[in-house]
């Protein structure tokens, strides 16, 4: 861990940050790509944005997991495997015992999506898999997604943290889009940092701009989130993830 001007940065054995709390005011998310995970909020009716349950792949410093579980009031549930990050989370970033609407596993994320008594289960899903080195996502097959989609409940959500600027992005962005399909994946312009926020919904009704608009002032005024810029930030799958996608159909029906 380390400290600086009332921040405390949490880092697995490396100099990368995997996770912020603003000491002052834990329930806060510090960092801009953790506010784009929540980015999900736009593609929810306001009347339902709420419900049901959300759930973490990836504890980092247990902002978005105090966040859903605080501000939202929604059952959440974050799956960890590293037992140190939750002694941490519970010493010294504000993450309090399980409770009726706080379960906090020590166990496997891909383990744990391939579950079926899980499928279904979730109205949100954030996926945030990174290892100390910090450079690709530990999980980011089409297994691993198809998983992931099964988790979710009909009109459902997932948030990725992606790293756009990385040659990676476009393969990672593909394998969600083979699963999830194109019509129902977008992504967030990255951060000055880079991170690439992918959002995948199972099933839902693309809004209107207006009641995107609705949505976001909602968001803005209720959370406190700046959800009118991520609106401006949202985009299609980009062209070159289109073209990967199409490349990899094309190879798998020649049986290459």
């Amino acid at each position: 861990m380390s400290e600086f001007d009332g921040v405390r940065f949490l880092h697995l054995d490396s100099i990368w940050v995997q996770g912020a709390m603003r000491v002052k005011k834990p329930e806060k998310l510090e960092l801009e790509y953790v506010q784009r995970m929540m980015a999900w909020m736009l593609w929810r009716d306001t009347r339902e944005m709420t419900q049901g349950q959300a759930v973490q792949l990836g504890l980092g410093a247990g902002a978005l997991t105090r966040f859903c579980r605080k501000q939202l009031k929604m059952k959440t549930t974050a799956v960890e495997i590293n037992p140190t990050v939750i002694s941490a989370n519970r010493h010294w970033f504000h993450l309090p015992d399980d409770d009726d609407r706080l379960r906090v596993l020590n166990e496997d994320a891909g383990q744990w999506v391939a579950d079926a008594a899980n499928w279904g289960t979730a109205q949100v899903l954030n996926v945030d898999l990174y290892d100390h080195e910090a450079a690709a996502p530990v999980l980011d097959d089409e297994a691993f997604y198809a998983d992931c989609r099964h988790v979710l409940a009909d009109g459902g959500l997932m948030t990725v943290n992606l790293f756009g600027r990385s040659a990676s992005f476009a393969r990672s962005a593909a394998r969600i889009a083979k699963v999830f399909g194109t019509d129902q994946v977008w992504h967030l312009t990255p951060t000055r940092e880079g991170n690439t926020i992918v959002v995948a919904a199972r099933g839902v009704e693309v809004p209107t701009r207006e009641v995107l608009e609705q949505r976001a002032d909602h968001i803005e005024a209720r959370h406190d989130l700046p959800a009118r810029k991520w609106l401006k930030l949202v985009r299609p799958l980009p062209m070159n993830v289109i073209q990967q996608l199409h490349a990899a159909s094309a190879a798998a029906a020649s049986g290459e």
